[in-house]
Formats: structure tokens, sequence, C-alpha cells
């Protein structure tokens, strides 16, 4: 590759950051949904029509917040769980070290999740349910689990991964006095969890 054509493609890539990091400026004080794309574009310091060389429309760029909070969140947890002797509670501190790495970004999706953009809210929820369909496995693959059924399984993994969301939302949302409290706190509840679910008897057909 020429020295120009990396020149280009660091200035491309420099561009399509500052949208990233305009719309979530942007998005602090109002919905994705109420953006346009021409404030968007002004906040990278870019014309309208240059925004199409980043993104073919406004939930492309959403879709690409999405991908760097839930999705990266989930491809960090797949590393976390080869991880043989790594605990539950180390599991969800990793989660809110994550967080905390990219607070600005865990704050918009926490606001659009139950935001005005459907498409938004769709590809959330969508994570968010790859999340779930990873713990199940991990779930099955523990010997005093062995013996559940699918739909138990789910809906325990529905339980963690709603309760570590709902940490997530009081985290980004808190200061940083309050922050640790809510990390502990969450741990907590998921160790409460655990403890249920080893007293639980799994459903009968």
């Amino acid at each position: 590759m020429s020295e120009q054509a990396a020149t280009r493609g660091e200035r491309k890539e420099r561009t399509r950051q500052a949208l990233l990091d305009g719309t979530l400026a942007l998005t602090a004080e109002r919905g994705f949904a109420a953006l346009s794309l021409r404030e968007i574009a002004r906040s990278a310091g870019i014309v309208p029509t240059a925004f199409y060389r980043h993104f073919s429309a406004l939930e492309d760029l959403g879709a690409a917040l999405v991908d760097e909070g839930v999705k990266a969140l989930r491809l960090a947890l797949r590393e976390v769980r080869r991880t043989p002797d790594a605990s539950l509670s180390d599991t969800v501190r990793f989660v809110f070290e994550h967080v905390a790495a990219k607070r600005e970004i865990f704050g918009f999706l926490t606001r659009e999740r139950h935001g005005g953009s459907a498409a938004l809210r769709r590809a959330i929820a969508m994570e968010l349910q790859l999340i779930v369909r990873e713990l199940v496995a991990d779930l099955s693959r523990i010997r005093a689990l062995d013996s559940w059924p699918p739909d138990d399984l789910e809906i325990a993994a529905d339980l963690l991964v709603a309760t570590v969301t709902d940490g997530i939302a009081a985290y980004v949302a808190a200061t940083p006095r309050d922050q640790r409290f809510i990390v502990d706190r969450t741990v907590q509840q998921v160790r409460l969890i655990a403890l249920g679910m080893g007293a639980w008897r799994p459903t009968q057909d």
C-alpha cells in the first residue's frame, strides 16, 4: 500500500470515528431518532454528502455504535469464558471494567434500548439475545445443570443477563462514588441467582 493510500485511509477512519463521537455527544441531550444527518455531519466537520462515504444511512451509523458496545462486549466475554479459573464474580467485574472503558457508548445504548429508534432497539435486543444464547450453551456444560431442559437454562440465562444489564444502566448514570457500590451489588445479585439455581428443580414435561 502506498503512503498516499495509507494516509487517505487514516483520514477516512478519523472522520468515521468523528461521526461516531459526534453522534454520542449529540445523543447525550436528545435521542438518536431526533438527530438529523446534517447535524451529525456538522459535528464531524464534514458536509452532509460526505457522510455517505462512511455509512449508507443513519441506521448504519447506529448499528456501528451497537457493534462498538454490545457486540464488542459479547466477543470479549468469549475470551473470558476460555479462562478455566474465571469465577462468576470475576466475569461480572470484567463486564463493568469493559463498560467503564466505554461509558459514553453504554450510556447511549442504555438510553436507546428503550428509546425512539426501532432499528436501534432491534439491533441491541438481537445482540443481547446472542449473549443469552451463548450463556445458555455455557450453562449446559456445567455438570450440575446438565439435566436441565433448554427452557429452564434460557430462563436462568435471561435472568442473569437482565440483572447485569440493569446494573450497567445504573452504573453509567451513577456518580463515581456510587459506581463501586453498584458493581458490588450486581455481583451479589448474580451470586444469589446462582445459589437459587442450585436449589432449582427442572420442570418436567
